[in-house]
């Protein structure tokens, strides 16, 4: 009896560590109750968007399952690393990949702080990610970063995801589309938000146009002088 209870328990345990991969512990908790998550609104998070340069004829030039292996080789690189930060990683659709810090757990003015240096971080790392099939080949990431307030919640019944929603949302997403390859592209609200500290080297990129939002002032965030990323 004693070893069918251990048992159980190492079983319980590896369901609940493959939830928490998938939903925040708060809102898994919740559910596990059978309780009703409510959405829940955020003053102030940071938004934080990436994806593949090219992505469209690298896959025209891969097979199925070799895209599959190089975006897996790719994302086990990226999760490994974000571990580092107080972030929470969204979803991936595709070659995108989008993350949040701020939420579910409130971490203050801290946000836009963590999503920086894991973004100076995954630039980085994406470099060093080998394609199988393509051994001289090197993945560039294009990435963007907004900070601003958005609704949270858990959409659906069957295979409930957590989302984020919000003008904050399509804005990080603006943000990285009109970014450039090993590129950071943050908007004048996250830039403000980086001011405090007085750690990071910024530079403005200018006025820009912005699908659906007209002209914004942008910059690119280039490297933190107290903060190396890790090896």
């Amino acid at each position: 009896l004693k070893e069918k209870t251990e048992d159980l328990k190492r079983e319980r345990c590896l369901a609940e560590d493959l939830l928490h991969q998938m939903l925040p512990k708060s809102v898994a908790k919740q559910l596990r109750k059978c309780q009703k998550v409510e959405a829940e609104n955020y003053d102030q998070v940071t938004i934080f968007f990436s994806d593949i340069v090219g992505f469209t004829s690298i896959a025209a030039s891969c097979t199925p399952l070799q895209v599959v292996e190089m975006l897996n080789n790719l994302y086990i690189c990226f999760d490994t690393r974000i571990e580092s930060y107080d972030v929470y990683k969204v979803e991936t659709i595709g070659d995108a990949y989008m993350v949040a810090s701020g939420l579910p757990e409130r971490n203050g003015t801290k946000h836009a702080d963590e999503i920086a240096k894991m973004s100076l971080d995954l630039v980085a790392a994406v470099r060093q990610v080998v394609i199988p099939h393509m051994p001289t080949g090197r993945l560039e990431l294009r990435a963007g970063i907004h900070t601003g307030p958005c609704v949270a919640g858990v959409v659906g019944y069957k295979m409930p995801r957590y989302c984020l929603f919000g003008d904050t949302v399509n804005t990080a997403s603006r943000m990285e589309s009109t970014s450039l390859p090993q590129k950071i592209h943050i908007s004048s609200a996250t830039y403000e938000a980086l001011l405090t500290d007085d750690a990071y080297e910024i530079e403005l990129r200018g006025e820009i146009e912005v699908k659906g939002k007209g002209k914004m002032k942008t910059y690119w965030l280039l490297g933190n002088k107290n903060y190396s990323v890790q090896n």
